[in-house]
């Protein structure tokens, strides 16, 4: 049995969460909103201005469960934890193999195939319920090139040359992505190439948002099976940066988090008023639009697909937490090499 970790987002400006006994009250001008029982949270997600009671924050390391404060964008601030229950054998395995160029290239490439694969299967579904037969085409095209990459990441010597690949593969799939949405919504949503920090589009700002929730979810997994977050093996190691979360999120940029985008889009759950344009040429997410996509994600998390690796029925939420234990077996050489997931 698998259980989708529970996270509470608080995303109303000036909300005040703290705890009531063994509950999570959230207060917004001193009006209870909500009340969540502490057992059911896995862990307590704050955009923007919220205020949390010192009581909750000890509360909450107590029980080994994450506060993270992001700001009002959805945009990485902290993240507070209690103490690291890390396994130090299997942190020592993962330093020894970051520290090893054959293995940290094999991982790498694993990676990479596992999103190029990932990336090829949304063109490909994308070309199939296309209405036009030139759209059509053209996402066939984008997704033989995509298949290409692959050959060509598997013939990589180098990380460098590795995401080389990655980000010639990435600019093309970006620029098909368009064709994807309903041509009703094109006039709203157009991807201009990916942009980030600020976005500069809806499409942008909706990627970047849903990024955001996945990458704090990875980051989550590699800590629950006792990996060093800090320590990849794609990404380069930067103070401050989650390369191995980052590392696992790319096989689910994809099948996770462009997915969604699209289904978001084209059914109309999402449109331009749930944005706001900025000085500068920046465009976010408001409060309303923020509040419908993190429903969509969470209902997105209980879906069950069969996992090709398990041949058995999991949440889509738990694919993070599997591919880090796979991770985790890897280095501790149960496994040969690292199996990345693969969308059906």
């Amino acid at each position: 049995m698998y259980q989708v970790q529970n996270t509470l987002y608080v995303m109303t400006a000036n909300a005040y969460a703290h705890l009531d006994n063994a509950t999570v009250r959230i207060e917004v001008e001193r009006e209870t909103r909500l009340r969540v029982p502490l057992h059911h949270i896995g862990a307590l997600v704050c955009f923007g201005n919220v205020l949390v009671s010192p009581a909750l924050m000890h509360r909450l390391a107590d029980e080994g469960k994450t506060l993270v404060l992001l700001d009002h964008t959805g945009r990485f601030k902290a993240r507070l934890e209690g103490p690291c229950s890390g396994n130090v054998l299997l942190r020592q395995a993962q330093h020894r193999s970051a520290g090893d160029p054959e293995t940290t290239l094999g991982i790498a490439r694993a990676l990479i195939a596992g999103k190029l694969r990932n990336s090829r299967s949304v063109l490909l579904r994308g070309a199939r319920e296309a209405a036009e037969p030139i759209e059509s085409d053209t996402l066939s095209r984008a997704a033989d090139a995509l298949a290409a990459s692959l050959r060509a990441a598997k013939m990589a010597d180098r990380l460098d040359a590795l995401r080389g690949v990655e980000g010639e593969a990435a600019r093309g799939y970006f620029a098909a992505l368009n064709l994807i949405v309903k041509p009703q919504a094109r006039a709203g949503f157009t991807l201009d190439g990916r942009t980030r920090r600020p976005p500069r589009d809806r499409f942008n700002a909706l990627l970047s948002f849903l990024y955001s929730m996945l990458m704090n979810d990875c980051r989550s997994a590699v800590e629950a099976v006792g990996l060093d977050p800090q320590l990849g093996f794609l990404h380069a190691v930067r103070p401050g940066r989650a390369a191995l979360a980052l590392d696992i999120q790319e096989e689910f940029r994809s099948v996770l988090a462009d997915r969604l985008a699209l289904t978001l889009i084209n059914r109309g759950q999402i449109s331009a008023r749930d944005f706001d344009e900025r000085e500068g040429g920046a465009v976010m997410l408001n409060e309303p639009g923020r509040r419908a996509v993190v429903t969509a994600w969470q209902e997105r998390k209980l879906e069950e697909i069969t996992h090709p690796l398990l041949d058995t029925k999991v949440p889509l939420g738990v694919l993070p937490f599997l591919q880090a234990r796979i991770l985790a077996r890897t280095l501790r050489g149960d496994i040969a090499g690292y199996l990345p997931y693969l969308a059906r």
